[in-house]
């Protein structure tokens, strides 16, 4: 984090709007830099008086969506080859990606939603979900809706509490991985509650 921010410091008009808008839309596209981190540092940006918390948000928020969009446009136009693959098509089977694609349809919305909270994750669902076909508009409604918690919420509490930056990273991070403990358990009570199901269905 401080690495970036001090490249990022280094940079002075407009620039440090272009780098940060460059950084997100690479993370869309994987680069292994944390998103967060660097909308952490917009907003370090903007507590130092280099930018302006607005523009920066809506620069941060542009970069995001624009990420996204291309590693989900990315995957409706050439998922479908690479599932193709010797390798890959023993682990995506037609059948498997017809059933994910079911859960998409009928659950996209809140896939979509929370992976934009889960790091790490949110490239290959969004590849996946261009892959699968998802509608381009639900894409962006739920990615949007997300982005617009994470996005500004992120850049404002830096640019107000740049002064205890090393607490406010460290509080970010632990509502994010409170949110990922939440999204897992809930997963591993639906799937023992189909174990359960199915088991009981199996032995009738």
């Amino acid at each position: 984090m401080h690495d970036l921010l001090n490249f990022t410091l280094g940079f002075s008009g407009i620039m440090p709007y272009v780098v940060i808008f460059l950084i997100l839309l690479a993370c869309g596209l994987g680069l292994p830099i944390p998103e967060d981190i660097t909308l952490f540092v917009a907003g370090m940006l903007a507590y130092y008086g280099m930018v302006n918390v607005w523009a920066m948000i809506i620069i941060c928020m542009a970069g995001v969506l624009i990420g996204d969009s291309s590693i989900f446009m990315l995957g409706a136009k050439y998922g479908r080859e690479i599932t193709k693959k010797p390798f890959f098509s023993k682990f995506l089977t037609p059948e498997r990606l017809e059933t994910v694609k079911v859960k998409l349809h009928d659950h996209g919305n809140k896939v979509i939603f929370a992976s934009r909270f889960m790091p790490g994750l949110r490239a290959p669902t969004f590849f996946c979900a261009g892959t699968l076909h998802l509608p381009l508009k639900i894409f962006l409604l739920y990615d949007g809706l997300a982005a617009l918690i994470s996005v500004p919420g992120i850049v404002w509490v830096v640019y107000h509490f740049g002064h205890l930056a090393d607490k406010v990273f460290t509080a970010i991070t632990d509502v994010e991985h409170m949110i990922i403990f939440a999204i897992a358990a809930a997963a591993a009570f639906a799937g023992v509650k189909w174990y359960l199901h199915h088991k009981k269905s199996t032995q009738a």
